[in-house]
């Protein structure tokens, strides 16, 4: 199942960035953390106001984000 609805984006917060229900944790922050190591049970320790799904909605995203069309210019 998707975790997708967790991803908010509000033009009032976080200069409109994508966000983790509508808190002040932005997608990329959960991305850069996992990027540089940190596992999920480090995450949810460190911000305990978060849950798994949260991480799961975050990677969903970036997985969705990265998938576009290749573009062929003859």
């Amino acid at each position: 199942m998707s975790e997708a609805h967790r991803i908010t984006v509000d033009p009032e917060q976080c200069g409109g960035r994508p966000c983790i229900r509508g808190m002040r944790v932005r997608v990329r922050d959960i991305l850069e953390l996992l990027a540089a190591g940190a596992s999920r049970e480090e995450i949810l320790e460190d911000y305990p106001y978060l849950e798994t799904a949260d991480i799961t909605a975050a990677l969903e995203f970036a997985a969705r984000q990265s998938d576009h069309p290749v573009m062929h210019v003859a």
